[in-house]
């Protein structure tokens, strides 16, 4: 079994030999952009707490945090995306 550091080397390796070094060059600008706002040290870690929230599913449909936990443990899940 791979670990996570060799997944994301693979990972690397392929996005080096199969992305235009245009595009890899746009990535990499809005990566140390996102990085120099400082969010990443807001973030929440392992062991951290999140806030209740109210989101929409991929239906529209409003799902509520506390509800889900009412049912059991709750993995959220992050998409980064431009659609």
């Amino acid at each position: 079994m791979r670990t996570l550091q060799q997944h994301l080397a693979s990972i690397s390796d392929y996005a080096a030999k199969n992305i235009p070094q245009e595009l890899r060059d746009v990535m990499h600008k809005r990566t140390e952009d996102l990085s120099a706002t400082g969010q990443a040290q807001k973030a929440t870690t392992v062991g951290d707490t999140a806030p209740s929230f109210e989101l929409p599913d991929s239906t529209g449909t409003l799902v509520r945090s506390q509800d889900l936990l009412a049912k059991g443990p709750l993995v959220l899940t992050f998409f980064r995306g431009h659609w």
